[in-house]
């Protein structure tokens, strides 16, 4: 089997694309051949990254469910298929670990907005096209603390990924009799924007080298290889791999 990574005729939405591991797969899926379209809450960032991948794009809020619904329903009036949908916006909103006490539920729903309420409003708004069309291709970006406790010790954050990847799989589940398959992929520590950036240079260099002896690999993740699991997962390669999540993390898990 040659796995199979031409998107010709292929309509795909990116979140969180407008920089690090988002704006990687948008351009990924590009060079691909896909007709490709961007989301992210940073309108400066995402029409920047627009502009350099010569896409569309949209700024919003994706928790807002009637904001990301009439995104969708204008992808759709553009171009009548909406084939993937790749959700990679979320993070930790500027946040830092805190002891819990110390944690206001403002700032634990802020997280849970942008990483799983996003991830709702998006699948909700996509399903009925991929499900009318019969195929289709959903994939959320988790991450390592998904699967276990986070490195930034932000309990909301790990909390929300977990949902996330609980999401998937019940929505494997729900839309894989119509040709619908759901996914996740978990990255391990990528330095692939500020907040990630500032979240290393925080740690001491024994800390940071305990990181490095503790991935197989002996090195920190690129944006490029979250990109490409994504595109393993979109193809038609993957068409029997549902409910999912892959570990992109150099050894790490």
């Amino acid at each position: 089997m040659v796995l199979n990574t031409d998107f010709s005729g292929r309509v795909a939405l990116v979140t969180g694309a407008a920089q690090g591991i988002g704006a990687a797969i948008a351009k990924a899926f590009v060079e691909a051949g896909a007709n490709v379209f961007l989301a992210d809450l940073d309108r400066d960032g995402i029409e920047k990254t627009a502009a350099a991948l010569g896409v569309k794009c949209f700024a919003l809020d994706l928790s807002d469910q009637s904001a990301t619904a009439d995104m969708v329903s204008s992808i759709k009036e553009d171009q009548d298929q909406l084939d993937i949908l790749v959700h990679a916006a979320g993070g930790v909103r500027g946040q830092i670990g805190r002891p819990i006490e110390e944690v206001s539920v403002d700032d634990w729903r802020k997280i849970f907005e942008a990483n799983v309420d996003s991830a709702f409003c998006l699948a909700q708004a996509a399903a009925p096209i991929m499900k009318e069309a019969g195929w289709g291709r959903i994939i959320n970006i988790s991450s390592g603390a998904g699967l276990r406790p986070s490195l930034t010790g932000i309990q909301a954050y790990a909390a929300a990924k977990h949902a996330l990847v609980g999401l998937t799989k019940q929505l494997s589940l729900e839309l894989g009799p119509f040709g619908v398959t759901v996914n996740s992929v978990a990255p391990g520590f990528v330095l692939s924007n500020p907040s990630s950036i500032k979240q290393w240079n925080s740690y001491s260099e024994k800390v940071q080298q305990e990181i490095l002896d503790a991935t197989h690999t002996k090195r920190l993740g690129e944006p490029t290889d979250i990109a490409a699991a994504v595109l393993y997962f979109a193809s038609e390669s993957a068409s029997w791999v549902s409910g999912e999540v892959l570990s992109v993390d150099g050894g790490r898990s």
